[in-house]
């Protein structure tokens, strides 16, 4: 079955914007609309009102809107889903939500500690999504993929 709605997870890095651009092309091809999600992921305890929330909410909303705007040519887009939540379920609420039969994201490529400490999202979202996850490794210093 080839996927109607695919999620887009955007940090705002390059290599979720390389994801994206690959999302894209694939989505063109298949007359698939791509959701991007963003996660507000709370930081440590410090708590954030509900006015910084929906201010930075906005801000990401905005900033979403403007990275499908640049893609409409190649590629047709749902409305930006903004979460307050981790990132890995930020996602995967975002696949039940818009009923995603795919997943394109990025890594980041950590290795060793800074993997260990910081975790990896594309892989806690790989062994808990219901649907397939392709991920898009970061561009290399020399233009590979």
């Amino acid at each position: 079955m080839l996927p109607d709605h695919v999620v887009v997870p955007i940090d705002f890095s390059d290599p979720a914007e390389h994801a994206l651009d690959y999302a894209c092309q694939l989505a063109g091809k298949l007359g698939a609309t791509i959701h991007l999600v963003n996660a507000i992921g709370l930081i440590g305890d410090l708590p954030l009102s509900q006015q910084m929330i929906d201010e930075i909410g906005g801000e990401r909303r905005r900033a979403l809107e403007e990275l499908a705007a640049r893609r409409r040519e190649r590629a047709t887009f749902g409305p930006p889903i903004v979460e307050v939540a981790d990132p890995r379920d930020a996602i995967l609420d975002a696949v039940e939500k818009v009923g995603a039969e795919l997943i394109v994201m990025s890594t980041h490529g950590r290795r060793g500690l800074s993997r260990v400490l910081l975790g990896s999202v594309a892989e806690s979202v790989i062994r808990r999504a219901p649907c397939p996850v392709l991920v898009v490794r970061p561009v290399e210093k020399g233009g590979a993929s």
